[in-house]
């Protein structure tokens, strides 16, 4: 009986070294995931304000253009009634309403430290991303015609930055909290697909250069992961409720 139990004991210690090793790698990747998003806004950032990305952006608006018509947008009617619908999904009061609606469902839960948390690192990108368009300052694409109304700087892209701050902090959370490895894939997945989506409304409304909505993108996905990381680390430190993992 001894040697069972000293053996169950040393199969358990391996089994927790291991799961310990492969939540170190994968916080590794995330803070490597990080680093390149960050490195991927500034480097945009960069190249924006020499100039340099002028001749590429006006060639993808234009290509999205009707031939010998820059004021029709490609496709259908549909299409473009469609891109206004995507494009709502990043503007402030539908990213607050599901903000507030994933709020409601954590205080149900009782995870009231998770909902502050979640509440804050949303309310931070917003304040990120409307501080940088300050700093750039760079004028609205006028080569082509805007299919909805603006009223802010082009870069970033404020409805790309904030879909991807606002979708992704509440995935990466929300799917956290989920028990079934597909459900946490389905969640990002989807966070993923609707972020995609309001970007490339922005351009083919045209809106927003093309690397406004690169440079939002990246911004976001950055703030998102580092909120992922935050909440991790206060998990693991008592902070905020422990989430369950998969077979708890």
């Amino acid at each position: 009986m001894s040697l069972t139990r000293d053996r169950m004991v040393h199969y358990g210690r391996w089994a927790l070294g291991t799961l310990q090793r492969f939540t170190e790698f994968r916080a590794l990747l995330i803070v490597l995931a990080v680093t390149g998003c960050g490195w991927l806004f500034i480097a945009i950032a960069e190249e924006v304000l020499e100039g340099d990305t002028h001749q590429l952006d006006s060639a993808l608006l234009l290509g999205l253009r009707a031939p010998g018509d820059i004021g029709d947008p490609i496709g259908p009617p549909w299409v473009e009634e469609l891109a206004r619908d995507f494009t709502a999904l990043g503007g402030f009061g539908i990213l607050a309403s599901i903000t507030l609606a994933v709020c409601g469902f954590l205080y149900l839960q009782r995870q009231v430290r998770t909902m502050s948390f979640l509440a804050i690192a949303v309310l931070g990108g917003t304040v990120v991303t409307t501080l940088a368009k300050l700093a750039f300052d760079r004028p609205r694409p006028e080569l082509v015609s805007h299919e909805v109304a603006v009223s802010s700087a082009s870069f970033p892209s404020g409805h790309s930055m904030l879909a991807a701050t606002t979708y992704l902090t509440l995935a990466v959370i929300v799917a956290h909290a989920q028990q079934r490895r597909r459900m946490k894939i389905y969640i990002v997945a989807l966070a993923i697909l609707v972020t995609f989506a309001v970007g490339a409304s922005r351009v083919y409304l045209g809106v927003h250069w093309p690397t406004d909505v690169l440079a939002g993108w990246a911004g976001g996905a950055a703030w998102a992961l580092s909120c992922w990381l935050v909440a991790r680390w206060l998990e693991q430190r008592g902070a905020i409720e422990h989430q369950p993992v998969e077979g708890e």
